[in-house]
């Protein structure tokens, strides 16, 4: 169904039955878009190994719209564009450099120590 598989924001809650887990992480991971999941189970073991099969930015279990300022948010697919908060963030906009600098006045070669 195209609520199932389209990006939809507004108060919209669609419910649709599986009778297998791994039936549900095929109807979850059939969208193009994967912003967040949410994940309702009292088995832990269960929690993990969904989630980590869950093509989604964020996964709650047992809690849904959690965020904080130190934890990275986005999505994957057509619902990302890399990640808001955390290191992760920072990353987007930080280019890595090395720099080598010799103190000494020599020209020392690579590939001797000392």
């Amino acid at each position: 169904m195209e609520i199932a598989r389209e990006e939809i924001f507004g108060p919209v809650l669609s419910v649709l039955t599986f009778e297998t887990e791994d039936e549900a992480v095929e109807i979850a991971n059939s969208t193009d878009f994967g912003l967040g999941a949410g994940v309702w189970t009292t088995d832990v073991r269960r929690a993990h190994r969904v989630a980590h099969r869950l093509r989604a930015g964020n996964v709650w279990v047992n809690c849904y719209r959690v965020v904080a300022p130190n934890v990275p948010f986005g999505g994957t697919g057509a619902s990302g564009w890399g990640r808001e908060s955390g290191l992760d963030a920072v990353r987007e906009y930080t280019e890595t450099k090395a720099v080598w600098l010799e103190l000494g006045g020599e020209t020392r070669d690579p590939f001797v120590l000392g």
